[in-house]
């Protein structure tokens, strides 16, 4: 068996992230990614927010595939190169292996360090799968290195993640992954679907505080990336459902005025930051079935089968590149 954990261009990167950072925090109304969320504390906070009796994405997508594992495994086929994008801890995938009996596991997320120790812990479970890590930025821009395999790619993107994406950016991310998928390739998808207002809230605000603690811990990253100066307990975490943009949002709100220093391109910026200033640090768009069928379709793909959950809270789609 053959496993490398490769990170993505550190030096470009690191200069393609300050520029971001200081875009987001110099905006009109200030913004930083969500992708920012996921440092190696933030991966493991969210791994106890799927935990939460409130967050039901991750529980009721399981229960997609432990129920339905074996018709996927049939309408995806085995054998294939298996893409898992945001493969934070690896275990959504791996609990297919049986089922997929993947050729070559590709594991990729931002998360460099956190993904590799997922995965030097999945190669003892599976010592006969071909295993990558790759430590990467896919969010704008997205090349497979050679070490992957061109056969049969199937892009794993479960867990709604695609709803952080505006569906504009979300079709143009799905174009990048139509031209990475090869003539064979196809791609499976969790989509979050649209329900009431009072579940959504109680998911991305929950009671004990987790999803606070995550998006909070979004100013510590961004300290350490930018030498910035954020004081994490001048802020407090924001989340809700907006009806009117099909989305949850998440934002960090100043709780009093403060001045915040950080660094781009040798320089030092600032900006102050008034009470009830906001940061927008995430959305979270909801989907009708038929409109995810329609934006994979306009995205150089064909639905070839969807699975839900009794609520219809949820849903997993099989989609074909066309040719």
């Amino acid at each position: 068996m053959h496993i490398s954990c490769t990170q993505d261009r550190p030096r470009a990167a690191n200069a393609h992230v300050a520029d971001e950072l200081h875009a987001g925090l110099q905006a009109p109304e200030a913004w930083i990614s969500p992708k920012f969320l996921y440092d190696a504390l933030g991966s493991r906070l969210f791994e106890a927010i799927c935990e939460l009796p409130e967050y039901y994405p991750t529980r009721t997508e399981a229960a997609i595939f432990a129920r339905h594992g074996a018709e996927i495994a049939r309408v995806a086929g085995t054998g294939a190169t298996l893409v898992d994008l945001g493969a934070g801890n690896c275990a959504k995938a791996a609990a297919l292996f049986p089922l997929l009996a993947p050729a070559q596991y590709v594991a990729v997320d931002i998360s460099t360090e956190f993904l590799c120790e997922a995965l030097e812990r999945l190669r003892l479970r599976f010592p006969h799968i071909d295993m990558e890590a790759l430590g990467m930025d896919f969010s704008s821009r997205f090349e497979l290195p050679l070490q992957v395999r061109p056969e049969r790619r199937l892009f794993f993107y479960p867990g709604s993640s695609i709803g952080n994406f505006t569906p504009d950016e979300a079709q143009a991310f799905l174009v990048r992954l139509r031209a990475q998928c090869g003539p064979d390739g196809g791609v499976l998808l969790g989509v979050d679907l649209a329900k009431d207002q009072a579940t959504l809230d109680a998911a991305y605000d929950d009671a004990l505080g987790v999803t606070a603690a995550f998006n909070l811990n979004l100013l510590r990253h961004v300290n350490r990336l930018v030498d910035a100066d954020f004081d994490i307990r001048a802020w407090r975490h924001h989340g809700f459902y907006k009806p009117a943009r099909g989305r949850v949002e998440m934002h960090l709100e100043a709780v009093r005025r403060q001045e915040v220093h950080w660094c781009c391109g040798g320089q030092a910026c600032s900006r102050v930051f008034e009470p009830g200033d906001r940061i927008h640090t995430e959305n979270s768009y909801k989907y009708q079935q038929a409109d995810a069928i329609a934006l994979l379709e306009r995205s150089g793909f064909e639905a070839t089968r969807v699975w839900t959950d009794p609520q219809r809270w949820f849903a997993v789609i099989h989609a074909q590149a066309v040719q």
